[in-house]
């Protein structure tokens, strides 16, 4: 199967109930451990997420993947994955995001696109292909994981591409988590703006709050606003790739991509401000989101070649190794000045 679209133009045969059902029980096999290693270890650090890419990419490169399985991983590659991130949007209020206020929003909008613009500028210095340095640049300036595979809705880099730029961001996210609290005394930070560097910087939602709650509540309820605030910024960057993408598009003649799960997550955050929905039904909605974005990664996992993972070189994990720098010290230096 071509891998030109991991979650876009792919070419997949005809489906029927049975077709489907091989591949999206493996994709659900995988998610499931994944959640079961996530709980056993009881560690932020640990993403069912990246587990599942991982055993995927492992199960795909020792014993192959048989063809009766892509049918129902074409399935996981793109409805499931893109309702998963439509119901990412239980996770936000409009009040949580106006809790950070003018000042903190300031701080977590200029850090964001400052890091996606020199991310992929950097890319192009680096000779880092095009695709790959804006998944990365998408991964590191706002959601991790979530944000790559959001971004290849319309970026259509490869299977390849986007667990480079997964590894990256998990990789960085997480030593950024260990790392965090122990400069939070030496940089004199206050709980705030602890919990403002963290949130506005960090890859992942689940580092972020392992970070902000290792310098106690307050720094860990702040953090974990700040940075469900900047995953709302998913959607404009989204579009505003999708406009791009369709200029392009339409001078080479080839059918644009239209990312309108986006306006879905939107109106999810809408409801979800406008609406007081139980609890639990919140903690079921989100346990479904996060289950079909496990079971996206895990297709994912599927779909990967770890030879052509080796011939992207060094040059991708420099460019993540530099954006995470940029991104956390960008955040700080402006927090710094307000």
């Amino acid at each position: 199967m071509s891998n030109t679209d991991a979650v876009g133009s792919r070419a997949v045969p005809q489906f029927t109930i049975r077709n489907l059902l091989p591949g999206l029980a493996a994709a659900g096999l995988l998610a499931g451990v994944g959640i079961a290693v996530r709980d056993w270890c009881g560690s932020p650090m640990v993403s069912p997420m990246v587990v599942a890419m991982v055993l995927g990419i492992a199960v795909r490169n020792s014993i192959g993947v048989p063809t009766a399985l892509k049918p129902g991983l074409a399935i996981s590659l793109r409805p499931i994955l893109r309702l998963g991130i439509v119901l990412l949007g239980f996770r936000l209020t409009l009040d949580q995001i106006g809790a950070v206020g003018l000042a903190g929003g300031g701080v977590i909008v200029a850090t964001l696109c400052a890091t996606f613009l020199f991310t992929k500028a950097l890319g192009r210095v680096l000779g880092v292909d095009a695709r790959l340095a804006e998944l990365i640049a998408a991964g590191t300036s706002v959601c991790g994981a979530s944000a790559v595979l959001a971004t290849n809705t319309v970026t259509r880099g490869s299977d390849e591409d986007v667990a480079y730029a997964i590894a990256c961001v998990t990789v960085f996210g997480s030593v950024s988590m260990l790392l965090f609290p122990f400069l939070a005394g030496p940089l004199g930070l206050s709980a705030h703006d602890f919990g403002l560097w963290a949130g506005a910087s960090i890859h992942e939602v689940a580092q972020v709050v392992g970070a902000g709650f290792a310098q106690g509540d307050t720094a860990g309820e702040f953090a974990t606003i700040a940075k469900l605030s900047r995953v709302v910024l998913l959607a404009p960057l989204v579009l505003s790739l999708g406009f791009v993408a369709r200029r392009r598009g339409g001078n080479a003649g080839t059918a644009p991509p239209k990312p309108w799960f986006v306006f879905g997550f939107v109106l999810v955050v809408a409801l979800n401000s406008a609406m007081a929905i139980p609890t639990e039904a919140l903690s079921v909605l989100n346990g479904v989101s996060g289950l079909m974005l496990t079971m996206a990664l895990g297709a994912m996992g599927l779909e990967t070649d770890i030879g052509k993972l080796r011939q992207e070189g060094l040059r991708p994990l420099i460019l993540g190794a530099v954006a995470w720098v940029f991104v956390s010290g960008t955040a700080l230096v402006m927090i710094r000045s307000i």
